[in-house]
């Protein structure tokens, strides 16, 4: 059956104590609201619709920068969960399948949960978790096997409070169902709100079958404090270094390894402590990653060694056994095969030739107060230690740059290039200026 998706995302969060929308703040690098559309996106939704309100036109642009395709609706007044799925449902005009009802404060629903909701065949799913601390979620009532009604805690009996078995708030209906509960919802509450559970009530006063998906507790996590914005993040990183370690990555210390969002690592990379990865890497099989190293926006082939306190930013391209080593900087720039870049260097907007070698204290002078400029170096170079390339510029294949050169021409191939004064030593020199300089120290001192 064909999906469809309402994410809802209108909520202040005033406990955060931010600015900022709480589904925009960030969880392994993404905001918190990408994850909920991530998973969704695992069904292949036909449409996929956000439910905006507190500063929505920057959460409009954190969905559309994520998934283009995705519809955002104003929610103005935040008058419920039933008055927000309301204003998604003119959008999906003539959708027909299952509607899939998520949270974009909600993160960590894993596609399997959402894919046992989508095939349920019954008229309602909701997903509900066993809660070792019921606190105030809503309570699943049943009979039988058959989900009756849910309850908000607000509204509750104490006999209905003592259940365990409680409402994630995700539900899966069929979209002409679904259309036809919420126009009939009324916010005859404690709290004078229009709720979504209430549509399961009235789809069972109709005979019309609802039933329960039960997940994990943790799956279940809302964001809504700093505190449980940090717990979801505990959450992420021990679920996505378990996963990394049952596809065959090695792990040295996995408390101290930190993923983002969408990090893809091939089996037998070793991955040593410490180690952050930022959004948007690729580290194909068996590359090395050593320890203190920040990852962002790069694809590091087979056979790799990167490290430690390495730096790789976005466009880093490494080709098969490619090592950086520690305190390089590599910046939207791609690195052939076997190329060496051993320590203190940074490379940005370049490109440098297979086998060749990078020396100490090199620098791709990339930028001239206005614009980036880019670097050239051939294959089998040899960049000489503390050479400084004032981009644009092109060092041939098989040249040398002699230490200390700042290059600021073009490099022909096989040629050497020299751009540094010749040294000039005055013999005894340096003794009679020391002295001077010192006598003119202590004359100062005795005048203070």
């Amino acid at each position: 059956m064909a999906t469809a998706l309402i994410i809802l995302a209108a909520g202040q969060g005033t406990r955060m104590n931010s600015d900022l929308p709480k589904v925009l703040h960030r969880l392994a690098g993404a905001p918190v609201l990408v994850h909920a559309m991530t998973v969704g996106a695992s069904l292949e939704p036909e449409r996929t619709v956000i439910v905006a309100g507190h500063e929505a036109e920057a959460v409009t642009r954190a969905a559309k920068a994520h998934d283009e395709t995705a519809e955002v609706v104003i929610q103005a007044e935040q008058l419920g969960t039933g008055h927000a799925v309301a204003q998604a449902l003119p959008a999906l005009k003539g959708f027909t399948g299952k509607v899939i009802v998520l949270y974009g404060d909600t993160p960590l629903i894993r596609p399997e949960t959402l894919d046992a909701l989508a095939k349920s065949p019954a008229g309602i799913t909701v997903l509900g978790f066993t809660a070792s601390d019921p606190r105030r979620y809503g309570r699943l009532i049943v009979a039988g096997d058959r989900l009756e009604r849910i309850v908000e805690y607000k509204g509750a009996t104490e006999a209905e409070r003592a259940v365990r078995l409680c409402n994630s708030g995700v539900v899966a209906v069929e979209s002409a169902l679904l259309n036809e509960l919420v126009a009939g919802l009324t916010n005859d509450n404690a709290a004078g709100e229009y709720y979504l559970t209430d549509i399961v009530a009235a789809a069972r006063k109709r005979g019309i079958t609802a039933d329960i998906v039960i997940c994990d507790e943790a799956e279940t996590l809302g964001v809504d404090t700093r505190a449980q914005l940090a717990q979801a993040e505990a959450a992420f990183q021990a679920r996505a270094r378990a996963e990394a370690q049952e596809n065959g990555v090695t792990l040295t210390a996995p408390e101290t390894v930190f993923f983002a969002f969408d990090t893809v690592v091939g089996r037998d990379t070793v991955i040593s402590p410490n180690v952050v990865f930022g959004p948007g890497v690729t580290v194909e099989s068996g590359a090395e990653i050593l320890p203190f190293c920040h990852l962002e926006g790069c694809h590091i082939s087979r056979g790799a060694r990167v490290g430690p306190f390495a730096r790789l930013r976005p466009g880093a391209e490494l080709a098969e056994d490619v090592h950086v080593g520690n305190f390089v900087e590599i910046k939207n720039a791609i690195l052939d095969e076997g190329v060496k870049v051993g320590h203190l260097t940074y490379l940005g907007d370049a490109h440098v030739g297979e086998h060749t070698n990078i020396g100490a204290g090199t620098v791709t002078c990339n930028y001239d107060g206005v614009s980036k400029h880019r670097t050239e170096i051939g294959a089998h170079a040899f960049i000489g230690s503390d050479t400084m390339l004032v981009a644009p510029v092109k060092v041939g294949a098989g040249a040398l740059t002699a230490t200390g050169s700042v290059i600021t021409e073009d490099v022909p191939d096989d040629a050497l290039a020299v751009a540094r004064s010749r040294q000039v030593t005055k013999s005894g020199l340096a003794r009679k200026l020391f002295d001077k300089m010192k006598a003119a120290k202590a004359k100062r001192q005795k005048e203070i």
